[in-house]
Order: structure tokens, then C-alpha cells, then sequence
């Protein structure tokens, strides 16, 4: 196998590890606490294997907070509802995502409760030189592993690696897929067996158990993140809210 393929490849599950387990279950639904060193340390590991598609965990948070409170109604900020085609959708939850973490808009406070907060560092790697940076950086790792042309065709999914995982659930896993639980919105599972977007993917589950930090319901609903994070409780570098953690 390529070089180059095996980069993507381990960009990919970092990348998507940092959006589940820090931006997703720690930022946005506090599934579990951490002392505030650990905190920055997956800060920087979030920027670190996200790179030029770094994504705030304040910002990140409330966006997805938004979702859950108005799921597939004119106030969700990305639901496929409302938009005509996956790109449209991409770049529509991009400008809301730079309103938020710019705060060039007014949050109502519920949606900021607990949210981890390092401002500095976020306003410092969303620039655009820090990301024009990683750019780079890609550019140059490419241009000494790429043995085929096509490959090539994967440095637009480097550059943009957050925003893509965020879009193969906010678009694919509201229109394909089944349900485990009958829900007002248009939440599914998109993959039986999430080996690709490391338990994301059961999003029916989650917008049904919302707290819940194992994904997976159904016996072979396998979510990749939970064995993780149940480590990690037990090495004390995160601690399991007493209600979620024999879930």
C-alpha cells in the first residue's frame, strides 16, 4: 500500500477521533469531565491531527447544540431540509460555524453551559496563516508520497478533513440509513457496522439518547470510540458522568 494512502488513512480516524470523542462527546454534550491540563492537551491534539480544518470546540459545541435543540427545522443550522445539495449545505454550516466562533452573533446562553474555553488558542490556529500553513505542509507530504495522479484527488479531503466528517453525518446520515427509534426529525443510522466514521454514524441512536457515550444500541452496532473512552476513565484521564458510564 502507498505511503501517501496510509497518511490519509491515519489523518482520517485522528482527525475524526478528535471531532467524536473531544468536539463532539466532551465539548458539545459533556459526556464526561477532564482537569483542565488534560483539556489543553486535546486542544492541541485536535489542532494537531485536524490541521488546516481545525474546528473550535466552543464553536463546535454550540453549532451542535443548535442542531439537537432544532433538528430539520428552518433554525437547524444544517439540516439537508433546507439545503439543495450536499455543498450548499457545507457552506452554509460554515458561515454559521465562523459567526460562532468569530461571535459576530448573539448565542443564548443555555447552548454555552460548560463549554471548554481557550479563545486565544482558537482565534490563533483558525487564522488564516496557520491554515494556510497546514496547507502546505499537506502540499509538500503529497508531493513526496503521491506515486499516481489520482491521488492527488484526496489533498482537497486533507485540507478539509474536519468539515468533511462533520458532512458525511450531517447531509448522508439524515437521508440514508434506518432507525432504531421513530424521532420528529429525519435522524438515521448510516452504517450497520461504523468502522468508518467511528460510531458517528449511529446518529438515530444519538439524537434518541442524547447523553448516552456509547453510540451503539443494537448487538451489532459496534462504536469504536466507547472502548476509548471507558480506557481513559479508567486511567483517570477523563471521568464518566455517574449516569453515563454504565451505559
Amino acid at each position: 500500500m502507498s505511503y501517501l494512502i496510509l497518511f490519509f488513512i491515519l489523518h482520517w480516524y485522528l482527525s475524526l477521533f478528535s471531532q467524536t470523542f473531544f468536539l463532539h462527546r466532551y465539548a458539545a454534550h459533556s459526556m464526561f469531565s477532564m482537569s483542565k491540563p488534560w483539556e489543553r492537551f486535546f486542544y492541541v491534539f485536535t489542532w494537531i491531527t485536524q490541521g488546516s480544518s481545525y474546528l473550535s470546540p466552543y464553536a463546535y459545541g454550540i453549532l451542535h447544540r443548535l442542531h439537537h435543540a432544532y433538528a430539520d427545522t428552518e433554525q437547524d443550522p444544517h439540516s439537508p431540509k433546507y439545503s439543495n445539495g450536499l455543498f450548499p449545505l457545507m457552506l452554509k454550516t460554515k458561515k454559521i460555524y465562523a459567526d460562532i466562533n468569530l461571535e459576530r452573533v448573539d448565542i443564548d446562553p443555555k447552548f454555552m453551559k460548560n463549554l471548554p474555553m481557550w479563545r486565544s488558542f482558537d482565534h490563533f490556529v483558525s487564522s488564516y496563516g496557520v491554515r494556510i500553513a497546514w496547507a502546505v505542509i499537506y502540499f509538500f507530504i503529497y508531493l513526496v508520497l503521491a506515486t499516481q495522479w489520482w491521488m492527488w484527488l484526496l489533498y482537497p479531503v486533507t485540507c478539509l478533513m474536519g468539515p468533511v466528517h462533520g458532512a458525511v453525518i450531517n447531509y448522508f446520515a439524515h437521508k440514508y440509513g434506518y432507525r432504531n427509534f421513530e424521532m420528529a426529525d429525519t435522524s438515521k443510522n448510516f452504517l450497520p457496522v461504523d468502522l468508518l466514521m467511528l460510531g458517528e454514524s449511529y446518529h438515530n441512536n444519538h439524537h434518541k439518547l442524547l447523553s448516552r457515550p456509547n453510540f451503539g444500541v443494537r448487538w451489532f452496532e459496534i462504536d469504536p470510540t466507547y472502548p476509548v473512552i471507558r480506557l481513559l476513565n479508567r486511567m483517570k484521564v477523563i471521568r464518566l458522568r455517574r449516569e453515563t458510564a454504565s451505559a
